[in-house]
């Protein structure tokens, strides 16, 4: 099976490496600054729409294209050599979508290929293919 898709948005350039630690009673306590929990909504609101019938359960192979809005600065087509780094961007992505039941763990996923870039219009492109075990 093959699962493909089209988010359109203005990606979150917010990633899941900006969590914050405060301390209460003397221990450290974590928690998510509001632009973190507003990207993580984003990104599960439209995630939602495309949730399979079934978990994959099995080896995954998951390619995201990341398409930032251009700009006059930002060619149409031109890679994206500046932050958020890729691996801070996917981690967000897939712990949004194991919240949506698209597998149980992201542990599945197994192969990725992930890419950054200017573009109009903005969005991410995901296709999930099942693997042969």
């Amino acid at each position: 099976m093959t699962l493909e898709f089209f988010m359109a948005m203005d990606p979150p350039t917010v990633t899941q490496q900006e969590h914050k630690v405060t301390v209460r009673n003397g221990k450290p306590v974590f928690y998510d600054p509001p632009e973190l929990k507003t990207a993580r909504s984003k990104l599960i609101g439209h995630l939602g729409k495309h949730v399979p019938d079934r978990n994959l359960d099995g080896p995954v192979e998951l390619l995201v294209k990341w398409a930032f809005p251009a700009t006059e600065s930002n060619k149409k087509n031109s890679w994206r050599i500046t932050k958020p780094d890729t691996d801070n961007l996917q981690k967000l992505l897939k712990d949004c979508m194991t919240r949506c039941g698209f597998w149980k763990d992201d542990a599945v996923v197994c192969r990725e290929i992930v890419e950054k870039f200017w573009y109009e219009p903005p969005g991410i492109y995901i296709r999930i293919t099942e693997l042969e075990e």
